[in-house]
Order: C-alpha cells, then sequence, then structure tokens
C-alpha cells in the first residue's frame, strides 16, 4: 500500500510539472508575437486616381412650356410622365377676359366699323372722280390703300372680340384656338397647372404661367461640382463612373464634357460646375433628379507595386519607409514614389514584390 501511494505521489508531482512547463512555453510565445512590429507586404495593385464630384442626373434640355393668351385652364389633354410627339395637344385654355377687356373689345369693333364707313364713302367717291378725270391717280391710290388699311383693322378688331368670346377662330386656312401645343417631343416632367387655374400669357414684358415642363429623356447629363484642388487635373474627354444614389451597384459609365471656367462657392468651399455625358445601357431607367456621384479617372495604373500609403513619411518632398533589421531593429531607407489613389500609393524604386514595410508606431494617448 505505501509504495502505491508513493506512486500516485510522484504521478501527480510529474503532472503538475509538465503544466507548468506548458504554460510557460505558451505564455513566452504569445509574449513574442505581442511585442512584435506589425508590417505590411509590398503588393501588385491597381491604383487609379479619381476627382469626385457631387450633383444630379438631368435632362440635357429641359422646355417650360407657357401660352401666349391668357384665360383659365378648361381641359387637360395629358398628364405627368406622359411620351407627347411634336404639336400633340396638351391643354385647353378657356377665354377669361375682364369686363373692362371686353368692353374695349366691343367698342373697338364699333370704331373700326365707323373708321370703314367713312374710307368707304371717300374711295367711292374718288372712283366716280377718277371715271370723270378730275383727281389724280396719286389721290386715288391713297384712298385705295386707306380703304384697304381700315377693312384689315375692322377684320383684327372682330377676331380679337371673337377670340375673348369663343377661345377660337379662323384666319384664311389657319385656325386659331386657344389649345396649347407640344412643342417638341418628349416626356412630361411636371404638370404646374390644373383645371380652373388661371394662366398669365408669355409676352416680350413678362415671363407668363409655366404650364409643364418637358425633356428629351433619351439624352441625360450627371450636372454637380468638384472641388478647386482636383479641376486642375481634369480635362474633357476623361472617362467618369457615375454611382446613382437609387440605383446602389449599378454604376453608369460617361465621359467629362464640360469644365466651367468660372467657380462657385457653396458653403464657404470653392468648387467648379462640371457636366459628364451619359452613356445609356439598354434595361437601364435614370430619372430626372436622381442624385449621383461621379468619380472622374485621371489616372489608372495596373498591377503596379504598392504599399499603403499610411506607412510612408514624407520630408522635404522625398519619401521613406522602415523596413526591419535583425530581430527587433529597423531600418529607414528611401523609396521614390509614383500615382496615390489616397489608401495605397505606387513604388517605383526602393522595395521588392513581397518585402515587409514596418507599420508607423502608435503614439500613446497621455
Amino acid at each position: 500500500m505505501k509504495v502505491k501511494k508513493k506512486r500516485i505521489i510522484w504521478i501527480a508531482v510529474a503532472v503538475v510539472l509538465v503544466a507548468v512547463v506548458v504554460f510557460a512555453v505558451v505564455g513566452s510565445s504569445g509574449n513574442g508575437d505581442e511585442n512584435k512590429a506589425a508590417t505590411v507586404k509590398v503588393e501588385k495593385r491597381n491604383i487609379v486616381e479619381k476627382a469626385l464630384a457631387v450633383g444630379t442626373i438631368d435632362p440635357r434640355t429641359e422646355i417650360a412650356v407657357k401660352s401666349k393668351i391668357s384665360g383659365v385652364v378648361n381641359k387637360l389633354f395629358i398628364d405627368a410622365g406622359s411620351y407627347v410627339k411634336a404639336g400633340e395637344s396638351l391643354i385647353e385654355i378657356k377665354p377669361d377676359p375682364t369686363p373692362l377687356e371686353l368692353a374695349e373689345a366691343k367698342r373697338d369693333v364699333e370704331m373700326k366699323n365707323i373708321d370703314l364707313q367713312n374710307t368707304r364713302r371717300e374711295y367711292e367717291r374718288l372712283i366716280q372722280l377718277k371715271e370723270k378725270g378730275l383727281t389724280s391717280q396719286k389721290q386715288f391710290e391713297v384712298a385705295e390703300q386707306a380703304y384697304e388699311e381700315a377693312k384689315l383693322r375692322q377684320e383684327m378688331a372682330m377676331e380679337k372680340l371673337a377670340l375673348l368670346e369663343k377661345g377660337k377662330i379662323r384666319i384664311a386656312d389657319t385656325n386659331i384656338e386657344t389649345i396649347v401645343k407640344a412643342p417638341t417631343s418628349g416626356f412630361i416632367l411636371e404638370k404646374l397647372i390644373d383645371v380652373g387655374d388661371p394662366i398669365v400669357p408669355l409676352t416680350s414684358y413678362q415671363a407668363g404661367t409655366e404650364l409643364f415642363t418637358m425633356a428629351d429623356m433619351s439624352e441625360l447629363i450627371f450636372k454637380g461640382t468638384v472641388d478647386e484642388i482636383d479641376v486642375g487635373k481634369l480635362e474633357e474627354g476623361m472617362p467618369a463612373e457615375i454611382q446613382v444614389g437609387a440605383l446602389p451597384g449599378k454604376p453608369v459609365q460617361g465621359k467629362l464634357e464640360k469644365i466651367s471656367l468660372k467657380a462657385q462657392k457653396d458653403d464657404n468651399t470653392t468648387v467648379f460646375p462640371v457636366e459628364i455625358t451619359i452613356d445609356l445601357q439598354q434595361g437601364l431607367v435614370l430619372r430626372a433628379g436622381y442624385s449621383a456621384n461621379a468619380n472622374i479617372i485621371i489616372q489608372k495604373k495596373d498591377s503596379v507595386l504598392a504599399i499603403p500609403e499610411r506607412v510612408v513619411t514624407f520630408r522635404n518632398d522625398s519619401a521613406f519607409v522602415s523596413i526591419p533589421k535583425g530581430e527587433e531593429g529597423s531600418e529607414e531607407i528611401y523609396i521614390k514614389t509614383g500615382l496615390s489613389d489616397a489608401i495605397y500609393i505606387e513604388v517605383i524604386e526602393g522595395l521588392k514584390e513581397e518585402q515587409e514595410v514596418l507599420e508607423k508606431k502608435v503614439k500613446e494617448i497621455t
């Protein structure tokens, strides 16, 4: 029994010693990993330098439809979102003259009738005198011209009155009516009026009421702004990738078409307006007013040696990195850098592929 107890005691002691050794080895190896400086490897990457533009998707040409006659909306033939062809009826306007306008138009007809009667009598009198040789050809022609002009003024006064009262007339072979028609083919983007709304006409001294806005949605462009820091690097014709907020994961390709010569102020920031033509892909539906961001490609290099820009130290227009030396040492070396995308930077000279570069030490906050 004593022998057996001694054997058990020795076995227990051996197990404890083995456990202590294992914990010591594991602990020492763990501390080594923690103390080892972090590194990154030089790898081949594609680097793209971009300029960010923030803006919206808009039609190249947007038209405001207006009326040249006054009144109130009597009938609508289309609604927003509809496609119309040039010349198609959009809206019928019912004349709504004021009592004064109607009275003036009627009095104008009466006055023009009186003028016509007077000039007719004078014209007929000169016809009789001309037949007797008692008037000159010039006097006769003046009276004839005055009579023709009086007839024309009387007709115009009657047409104006008819348009005010009925809303439609016929002049020669042309129907003049209070129906506004589409000036071009395209989609109706907005309907800005409704039945019963008053209409102010477009004239040389007033802008007039906007009835609809319409555009050809087959020609869309990106309109946005670029920060002044990047605008000096841009050139017309550069490719661009447009990310539309409403269509995540479906980038649209485009080409830089226009760079404004004049800056704008946006929240104390100087920006320059740009326009990018959009290559509409089949089956992709874009709507006017979509918010979007455009990445304009300034430079692009494929499969070049690169490291994270955070590990590079810049001094006096030169670039330096630290590489491991020995077990715990380091050495700072000069490298020649190239293109950067603000995250990774190209390494032209000084490093090789798969070579390790030390991360910068994080300063402790005290």
